[in-house]
């Protein structure tokens, strides 16, 4: 959508305010920064994929099935709380903007929900597995909270195909370099 403005002798022409600001390139230091996200984020999940298994079976106490079963389980109450993630950060409405209340405060929840699942307290065999069902599906909400309108950020950031495609790249260099820090 054009908009003209005559005023004397020359011609300003508007595009509409969408174009204007969301379909400007993206400089490089605003790809980086969008990539840093998954950095600190794929830095965070690695240490439950490569410790969470050993951690519960070995210093916690719990056998590898019911740890399995609990991964299991896990996934599952995940596979349905990542889309009403989705739905409920779309139709957010802040003064702050779709996602952003949730990158802001998200913080909470997912430091707690890390310190929590990785906390050994004293209790029966029974208590001990209640504990980890409590705190790991604690942990992949939190985790969800913060992520998924993370991910969305990219169609609210530019509606260019091409811009959206080198920001995608940044993304997911940053969350292997991210996870691969662990493993270093």
């Amino acid at each position: 959508m054009r908009f003209k403005l005559k005023h004397k002798n020359f011609t300003i022409i508007y595009d509409s305010i969408r174009d204007l600001f969301v379909n400007s390139n993206l400089r490089l230091k605003e790809k980086v920064a969008y990539a840093c996200g998954d950095v600190a984020s794929n830095f965070y999940w690695r240490v439950f994929d490569v410790f969470l298994f050993i951690f519960y079976t070995d210093v916690f106490g719990i056998s590898a099935a019911a740890v399995g079963t609990l991964m299991l389980v896990t996934r599952l109450i995940d596979a349905f709380s990542d889309p009403l993630m989705g739905a409920l950060a779309d139709r957010t409405k802040t003064r702050f903007g779709k996602f952003r209340p949730y990158l802001l405060w998200g913080i909470i929840p997912i430091v707690a929900a890390g310190v929590l699942t990785f906390t050994v307290p004293d209790l029966s065999e029974d208590n001990k597995l209640i504990w980890a069902y409590g705190t790991y599906i604690f942990m992949m909400l939190a985790y969800t909270f913060i992520n998924v309108p993370y991910g969305a950020l990219l169609g609210v950031i530019t509606s260019d195909t091409q811009q959206r495609t080198t920001l995608t790249s940044f993304r997911f260099i940053g969350a292997f370099s991210g996870g691969a820090w662990l493993l270093i």
